[in-house]
């Protein structure tokens, strides 16, 4: 015989799975008390706070497809998964085979479409989103714009940052991504548009639908981008400018103002192509000439 005892604890379930009856919970588990010799199986109590792993009097429940938390004023379809870490708050409404992976946080009376999938440590808060969207890890939708101003005491006073983001159907948001609030008009991501990673959409700015926008492209507050235009790599946009619809712009390009008509652009400012293209060939040959 052994000089000590082995002994594990294995529970029954993973966790405790509450059902969807808002207020109902488990109270105690199943133990099995095992070691070389015996087998016991013992029936632990456990408080509806502990077993539910958040705080009853708040309202919030485990959801049984997943086992995230939500409150007990959302509205969830049947059909939605929402996994382990996952916090869905009060008055959000969640469609038909919505997905939510883990530590994702929705805030309040945000409202989510049918078949959306968002990935984990993704924020969405002040925003609606529509159908078959894909909203990639670590994504932040909804928080407050960069807006502020010096007031006649010179202190820095912050701009209110009260409205929303609305996203349409199929859009596709890359990693790391992060779109503001409007403060003055709602922001707007048109349907169909497609979003690389690492990108930065301003306060109430408007996009049209199926555009592209490469990685790590900047837009400032309250440009206007029309529709099926694309945005190389780190293109950047200046706030209040427009830029007209079948527009693409070449990477590492700047918009300083309004582009009124369709076709190619690139530089800094950003000059129809052609242009572009002839600036640096002078460019080379005037380095020729002077080393």
């Amino acid at each position: 015989m052994a000089t000590s005892l082995r002994r594990f604890f294995s529970v029954s379930t993973y966790g405790v799975l509450l059902r969807k009856r808002p207020g109902f919970f488990s109270n105690s588990r199943n133990l099995c008390v095992c070691s070389d010799q015996s087998t016991e199986s013992v029936t632990v109590n456990v408080s509806p706070e502990t077993s539910s792993g958040g705080n009853v009097d708040n309202g919030f429940l485990r959801w049984q497809n997943g086992g995230g938390m939500y409150h007990s004023s959302a509205v969830i379809d049947s059909s939605a998964l929402v996994e382990f870490g996952a916090v869905v708050h009060e008055k959000a409404i969640l469609g038909p085979e919505v997905r939510i992976g883990s530590n994702t946080v929705v805030g309040p009376s945000v409202e989510i479409g049918p078949s959306t999938k968002i990935g984990y440590s993704v924020s969405v808060s002040n925003c609606s989103i529509g159908d078959l969207c894909v909203i990639h890890n670590g994504v932040c939708i909804g928080q407050d714009g960069f807006g502020f101003y010096v007031d006649e005491h010179g202190n820095m006073v912050k701009k209110p940052q009260t409205l929303n983001v609305k996203i349409g159907n199929r859009v596709e948001i890359g990693a790391n991504t992060c779109i503001d609030r409007g403060s003055w008009r709602d922001t707007v991501i048109g349907d169909d548009t497609k979003i690389d990673n690492l990108v930065q959409i301003g306060h109430n700015v408007i996009i049209g639908k199926c555009c592209l926008f490469c990685g790590q492209v900047g837009i400032a507050g309250s440009a206007e981008i029309g529709d099926y235009v694309t945005l190389g790599g780190r293109v950047a946009v200046r706030d209040h400018v427009s830029v007209v619809s079948k527009v693409r712009l070449a990477a590492n390009s700047c918009v300083t103002k309004n582009i009124t008509e369709p076709g190619d652009f690139g530089g800094f400012p950003a000059v129809p192509i052609h242009q572009w293209r002839r600036q640096i060939v002078e460019a080379q040959i005037s380095s020729k000439r002077n080393p």
